[in-house]
């Protein structure tokens, strides 16, 4: 090939660049090598993974494993927590990348987020460990932050300010890291989710007065009030309550059955289709309602019942009338 098919072969390349470059766009960054992983090693000893120690200013988190894929909170006795959000931390720790080295001076950490992790700053310090209390993953989070579109640091994603424990190099880290060290973020919130349409009567004690209501025949049924037989018209609001008692059902807090505060406000029993009766017993402390729940059936019931048996919940109050119903709950209101 002679010199001057070289120079049209050049230049025929360099006017594909330029293009390549005009139809990127202003907000799309050239390629770049791709980041070092912050932890290399951690996929492959995931499985080993047994606690989780998160520490930010006076709070403090530990998450352990129970057995299996179960994770529980030992400040709320064993509890379980969330699995999602034990599973985005840990996946999210794999994926981690060092994406710039920062400063290393120990007098500007603290602008970083970075000082030394204690009850008087807002650095956290993240550990994962294994069932020997070796550490599979070590970070102190400074601050942290959202980029919504492409610039010098890369495309838009979340981005923190991380050194790891005993180093005063900081790294600008990119990828998620959604850890916090308030227990009451990581609980399994959820109780129960039956839904509505499957209850189909409902006897409330309250006050050692007792009150039944039947769902109707048909899909559109209602629940509606059949006993005391004298009983004054019912309001349809709170029917509805009643049979959305067990539906997207969530806890405020929970405590071992045996520590259950308060006293007796009342109970209910629920009987659902596909041979299921839930039965509520309510109590009461200073405006908090707290709620105990067991289930008899068949495989469904000890479903239920491996969840629930040994714990009383902390629901909302308006919860209360809903479990166990009374005639002056349900009455008409006037106006």
């Amino acid at each position: 090939m002679n010199r001057r098919h070289l120079l049209v072969l050049g230049g025929a390349a360099v006017v594909a660049a330029g293009a390549a470059a005009l139809l990127a766009g202003p907000d799309e960054a050239p390629p770049r090598a791709e980041a070092p992983l912050a932890f290399p090693a951690l996929p492959g000893r995931l499985a080993a993974a047994q606690r989780i120690e998160v520490r930010q200013g006076p709070q403090s988190l530990i998450v352990q494993r129970g057995g299996g894929e179960v994770w529980t909170l030992p400040q709320k006795a064993a509890y379980p927590a969330r699995a999602d959000r034990v599973r985005s931390l840990l996946v999210a720790l794999t994926e981690l990348r060092l994406a710039e080295p920062r400063t290393a001076d120990p007098e500007a950490l603290a602008r970083l987020g970075l000082d030394e992790p204690g009850p008087n700053t807002a650095a956290l310090l993240l550990r994962v460990l294994d069932g020997t209390g070796a550490p599979l993953a070590e970070l102190v989070v400074g601050r942290r932050r959202m980029r919504t579109i492409g610039g010098p640091e890369g495309p838009g994603g979340e981005t923190a300010y991380v050194r790891r424990p005993g180093e005063n190099q900081s790294w600008l880290a990119e990828g998620r890291l959604p850890v916090d060290a308030d227990p009451n973020l990581w609980i399994e919130r959820e109780i129960a989710n039956i839904p509505e349409e499957r209850i189909r009567r409902v006897s409330g004690t309250r006050d050692g007065k007792m009150v039944e209501l039947e769902r109707d025949e048909g899909p559109d049924g209602r629940l509606r009030l059949t006993a005391p037989a004298n009983a004054p018209a019912a309001d349809e609001v709170s029917l509805d309550e009643v049979g959305r008692a067990l539906e997207g059902l969530t806890l405020i807090d929970v405590r071992p059955e045996a520590e259950a505060p308060g006293d007796v406000a009342g109970e209910g029993r629920f009987t659902l289709t596909d041979n299921l009766a839930v039965t509520a017993r309510l109590r009461q402390e200073n405006g908090n309602v707290w709620l105990l729940l067991s289930a008899t059936g068949d495989d469904e019931a000890a479903r239920l019942n491996a969840r629930w048996r040994g714990w009383a919940y902390q629901v909302g109050a308006w919860k209360l009338p809903a479990f166990a119903p009374s005639l002056d709950t349900l009455k008409k209101r006037e106006g």
